[in-house]
């Protein structure tokens, strides 16, 4: 009997992710922690640090069985800069202005604790390229509210699918968890 997996995050995009590889957790368990930017801390950093307390966080909630708990974050960067998850229509605006016709990277760090307490991570990036965008463009994105809440002010596999220009590496990273890379890393672990 394998332990059973958990999984640290509310989002159904890596729920939904997930089970397209056929992998259904046990049980799934939010880690509200603070995710403000620490001073000077770069994107990639960030996301590994937070993908690790999301991941130790639920550890501690747990009732004490071993486990197999999987955490992630993502983080939307122009260079150093971290994009917001866009708390609202105004932070959407803002993300898209500021990423429009420009090239972006979409950093997500997998936090995996296997049953035995040891924590493993991966990162994966993927370099999105946005068309320049109007206003009218922008407008009607914000209109549709699917930013709200989302890194970087957008969700790739809605209808900001036609904003994109071209992206290298990972499309289910842009999306919330790279799905490869945490397949290779859960079975690395002894899961599944």
């Amino acid at each position: 009997m394998t332990s059973p997996l958990i999984l640290a995050s509310e989002s159904p995009r890596r729920r939904a992710l997930l089970a397209q590889a056929g992998i259904i957790p046990d049980a799934v368990l939010p880690a509200a922690i603070d995710e403000t930017v620490k001073k000077g801390e770069l994107p990639r950093v960030h996301a590994i640090r937070l993908a690790a307390e999301k991941a130790r966080k639920v550890e501690a909630e747990w009732n004490g069985k071993p486990a197999f708990i999987l955490a992630a974050d993502t983080v939307v960067a122009m260079g150093r800069r971290i994009l917001p998850k866009a708390a609202d229509d105004e932070e959407v605006r803002a993300c898209l202005n500021r990423l429009s016709g420009r090239r972006h990277q979409v950093i997500t760090a997998v936090a995996l604790i296997s049953p035995d307490g040891r924590l493993r991570g991966r990162v994966a990036e993927t370099r999105v390229s946005m068309l320049r965008l109007s206003d009218t463009d922008i407008a009607d994105y914000v209109e549709s509210r699917e930013g709200v809440g989302k890194a970087g002010g957008y969700a790739i596999q809605g209808r900001a699918e036609m904003l994109i220009k071209e992206i290298s590496g990972s499309w289910s990273n842009v999306v919330g968890l790279p799905l490869a890379l945490t397949v290779s890393l859960l079975k690395g672990a002894g899961h599944g």
